[in-house]
């Protein structure tokens, strides 16, 4: 039934993923603490591989992208990452803003969707 919800690593207090009406929702995603943009924008990436995997689905089918950076400085650093990974013919929806994130040793946070099926 499509109306069915999904949770994909479900947790005590949020899911990893979870997927409803044909659409994935990943939970906001961050890499080891104090390494680089560049290291944690990787780390980042490869989990988001990993999740629409498990979600049934891939980076080709991205809705769109939230991404959150610690310091808009990075941003040139963020996208040399993120536009190695991205699929040019099938590029998500995407908007970047700064934020303080959970922890000063965090430096980038993203926040996928993607259509499932």
């Amino acid at each position: 039934m499509s109306h069915d919800i999904q949770r994909i690593e479900p947790g005590p207090r949020m899911s990893q993923a979870v997927i409803h009406g044909g659409v994935a929702h990943l939970a906001g995603q961050v890499g080891a603490p104090g390494a680089s943009v560049a290291e944690q924008t990787r780390a980042v990436l490869a989990e988001i591989d990993r999740l629409l995997a498990a979600c049934g689905t891939s980076k080709s089918r991205l809705l769109t992208a939230q991404i959150w950076l610690a310091d808009m400085a990075a941003f040139e650093e963020m996208n040399a990452v993120w536009d190695a990974w991205i699929d040019p013919a099938n590029p998500p929806a995407r908007w970047t803003g700064e934020a303080r994130l959970a922890t000063p040793d965090y430096k980038v946070e993203i926040i996928v969707t993607a259509a499932v099926g």
